[in-house]
Formats: structure tokens, sequence, C-alpha cells
């Protein structure tokens, strides 16, 4: 398959969106730009034209996908109902990057929930993202445009690297500004809970609600034999080639550890202002703040595999900390939960 490459704004006019339109009206797979990571973008109504998101992923089909919406008047046909609850979140953070789980309608094929009962649905603030959607008249189904286990993308380029002849077209809106997934939260339970943390943070959505529980599997593996309810709830993802390991304390004991163990193709990820001592090479991949983190996790953990690196040791974010649980959730699974204390 050739893969095609466009540039896309929001200042573009509707003859510009009307090839990536008419593709996902057609059933094939689109991937654009959102504000959090790359979507691979198809038609959610359209059952067949999903199976292909998977196939070009090589995506297991027991993960469910998340359905992307222009406003909030698109999101009732896709559900059982629409609680209040879901509408106090929704004037909050939508358009952005929160992932609500309803129960679904009988119109969302099952093979776009893997079987599930329940529904993520939500509304991108990209504005290539959100033209897209209302060009194109119908919601999108849209993981992750990377392949499968692979760090999410945040650049057009890195969708090139993994797409290319896999999907017919790949939109480049830019680099995405937050850098990691939307935080997904399920409402079709008694009390709200996060099933996948994000840039909207437990304490904004327990401002909204009052009682926010967080799921066991953010932090910790996926029960053997659970059903993930929420895509990046499995137990290895967001990894490149190179081995990760999170080491947690302090920087003179991280460099410690670090130079005791490299050997060839060892690399580090440290903080902004360190570095000094390490015998390895290292990027510095965020200043402490969970902001600068998420922006640039996925960006340095592709890198990984462009320097050749075999293993990496990585800096623990402070864990004692609830807003960087979105970086934290994301090292963990890139890691396969392999931390060392020291």
């Amino acid at each position: 398959m050739k893969t095609d490459v466009q540039k896309l704004t929001a200042a573009d006019g509707p003859e510009q969106y009307a090839r990536a339109a008419a593709l996902l009206r057609a059933g094939e797979v689109v991937a654009m730009p959102t504000e959090t990571v790359y979507g691979l973008a198809a038609n959610a109504y359209d059952g067949a034209a999903v199976k292909k998101i998977f196939e070009a992923k090589g995506r297991p089909q027991d993960n469910p996908l998340i359905v992307h919406i222009a406003s909030f008047d698109e999101l009732a046909p896709l559900t059982a109902g629409v609680p209040a609850a879901a509408e106090r979140l929704a004037a909050r953070f939508w358009p952005g990057p929160l992932t609500m789980v309803l129960p679904k309608s009988d119109k969302i094929p099952d093979v776009v929930t893997a079987g599930l009962s329940t529904v993520a649905v939500r509304c991108p603030s990209h504005p290539v993202a959100n033209r897209l959607i209302r060009e194109a008249g119908v919601p999108l189904a849209a993981p992750s445009a990377n392949l499968s286990g692979k760090p999410s993308p945040t650049r057009a380029e890195h969708v090139i690297r993994d797409m290319n002849g896999r999907v017919p077209l790949i939109l480049d809106g830019g680099p995405c500004e937050e850098g990691v997934e939307s935080t997904v939260l399920l409402l079709a339970s008694d009390v709200p809970r996060v099933l996948r943390p994000g840039n909207v943070t437990v304490d904004q959505l327990r401002g909204v609600l009052g009682r926010v529980d967080v799921d066991d599997a953010v932090l910790h593996p996926l029960a053997n034999g659970a059903e993930a309810a929420s895509p990046g709830m499995k137990y290895k993802h967001y990894s490149p080639d190179a081995e990760i390991i999170i080491v947690r304390g302090d920087y003179r004991d991280f460099v410690a550890y670090v130079n005791a163990a490299a050997c060839d193709g060892t690399w580090a990820m440290v903080f902004e202002g360190e570095g000094e001592g390490l015998a390895v090479p290292y990027m510095i991949w965020g200043n402490d703040d969970y902001r600068s983190m998420s922006r640039r996790l996925f960006d340095d953990l592709r890198s990984l595999d462009e320097k050749g690196a075999r293993r990496c040791f990585v800096r623990c974010p402070e864990t004692d900390n609830s807003d960087n649980l979105a970086v934290l959730n994301r090292l963990l699974r890139a890691a396969a939960f392999r931390v060392v204390d020291v």
C-alpha cells in the first residue's frame, strides 16, 4: 500500500480535508493528530473499517478503542444514556484529553469495544482532529497510531516510521501538545474510577465529581484473565526495543547503580540539571514536573531505538505526587514493571 503524507491545519479549507474525510467515509484508515498523541482513525460505525485499525497496528482485538466526537451533542447516540456526571465533566474538560466510559448503544460494533458493554468516548481539542470528525460526518474510533506495544507517536515522523505502507494517508498536524494519552474515566459504575491516568488529573476530576477512585491496574499489572476495560491497561505497553528499567532513589545512588551496571548499549534518562557523574550517555526527559515529562516521554523512548540503546535506566518521578500518575503509569508499562530501589 502506498502511504501519502499531508500537512493539514485548522485554517485549511474543506477542499484540503476532502480526501481524508472521503477515505474515512469509504471505510479506510487515516492517521490524524490529536492534542494527546497521533491516532489511527476509522468510522466507528463501520466494523470492517475498524478491523483495519487492528490489522495496521498488529493490535490484539481484546483491547478496546476510544471513539472520538466533535462536540458533546454527538455523545448521546453512542451510549445507552448520558448521566449528569458526564454533562458536568464535558462542561469542564471537553474538548480536551478526557475519555468517558459509558454503557454503549447498539450503534457501536463490538469490535470497537472488544465485546464490552461499555464504550469509551472523548472530544479532542486538536483543531485538525476536531475538524476532520466534522468533515467526515461520523464518529472516529482511534487508538494511538503506532505498532502495537511501541511508544505512542507524538510527531508525524513517528507515525510514518510505524505506519508507512500500512495506511493510505497520514495527516501531519505538528507535534502533540499533551504528549500522553487521555485520562480514561469509567462512569458505568457506582463510583467513577480512573482506568488510565492522563493530563486531566485525579484531583481535577474530584473537583467536579467528588469521590473518584483509581483502578488498581493503573500502577500494577492487570490481573491474569482480567478484561482490559480501557486502552493502555495491558501488562507491557509503550515500550521501545531497548530494555527499560526504572530506578527509584536519590540521584547519587542512581549514578552509582547505573555506572556499576553499565555495559555496551546502556543509556540513562535523567531530569534537567542532572547527568554529572554518569559513565553512560543520557537524555534529559523533563524537570521533574509532570507536564514537561509527559511532553518528552514517548519522544525520548523512541529516540533510544534510534540511538541503538539496548538498555536504559530511567529516573523515577516522585511517586507520592498524584500529578505524576500519568507518566508513572506509562513508564511502568514501558518497563514491564521492572523497578529497582537504590
